[in-house]
């Protein structure tokens, strides 16, 4: 019997896979035999070595907030790897102020990375999907998703989008079998959460939250997008999966 997990002979971009959930994602994927693209404007070679395959690993530089350079990354990935049959939409960006306070450059620098460039960078990769009869995008979401949070208005407005923009490609694109959902990870040991990390007030407070006990490693995280970029996700469409160590179940 097939392994229905097994990426074998599969590309996949995965963007922000540098550090922490998007290299965490990058390693598994590569585990389950996944050639990867990797897509950044940092180094790879920390990513390149945990994977230790060079010739199942690429890294493509580029800003993602720039839309102009979105198509060229998937251009790029389907002439080293033969074609993009996932795209893990990773990368992103937070920024920290009371709403009141919160500056329009703020908004739009977090909203064109974790928004806009998500939808544009999807667009690019289900053109090629439909023309080779499928693929999988999975998104990064958020607790914020979900909830408000506090001092990240432009954070929570990206993600609460992210997962609606989920749901509707997910009902466009399910016809052309290609999957869209996401994953909402919980309170993840990042640099994004080193500022709470660094607040004993707020770190605890949150950490009494959580059912399982502790912050989430970005491994943690890796094992639902496998999951939902495999055959063994083959009918699930639209959904935005909390992977948060009980958070939501409080």
């Amino acid at each position: 019997m097939s392994n229905p997990f097994s990426l074998e002979g599969r590309t996949a971009v995965v963007t922000g896979a540098n550090t922490g959930i998007g290299q965490a994602v990058a390693v598994a994927l590569a585990g389950a035999g996944a050639k990867i693209a990797a897509v950044g404007r940092s180094t790879m070679n920390e990513t390149m070595e945990r994977i230790n395959d060079e010739s199942r690993f690429h890294a493509i530089h580029a800003d993602l907030s720039v839309t102009t350079n979105l198509a060229p990354v998937i251009d790029e990935a389907v002439e080293w790897g033969g074609g993009v049959d996932i795209l893990v939409n990773n990368a992103g960006i937070i920024r920290r102020n009371a709403a009141l306070d919160f500056t329009e450059d703020d908004w739009d620098a977090v909203l064109d990375t974790n928004l806009k460039s998500v939808f544009f960078l999807s667009q690019a990769a289900a053109r090629h999907m439909k023309a080779r009869g499928g693929g999988r995008i999975v998104n990064i979401a958020s607790l914020l998703s979900f909830q408000g949070g506090i001092r990240i208005a432009s954070y929570t407005a990206s993600k609460s989008g992210l997962a609606g923009l989920t749901r509707l490609l997910a009902c466009e694109w399910a016809p052309l079998g290609i999957n869209v959902n996401a994953v909402a990870p919980g309170y993840v040991v990042t640099n994004n959460t080193e500022a709470l990390r660094n607040d004993p007030v707020r770190y605890n407070a949150i950490l009494d939250r959580i059912p399982a006990g502790h912050w989430a490693k970005p491994e943690d995280i890796a094992g639902a997008v496998v999951y939902l970029a495999s055959d063994a996700a083959s009918y699930v469409h639209g959904v935005v999966l909390p992977v948060d160590g009980g958070w939501l179940a409080r």
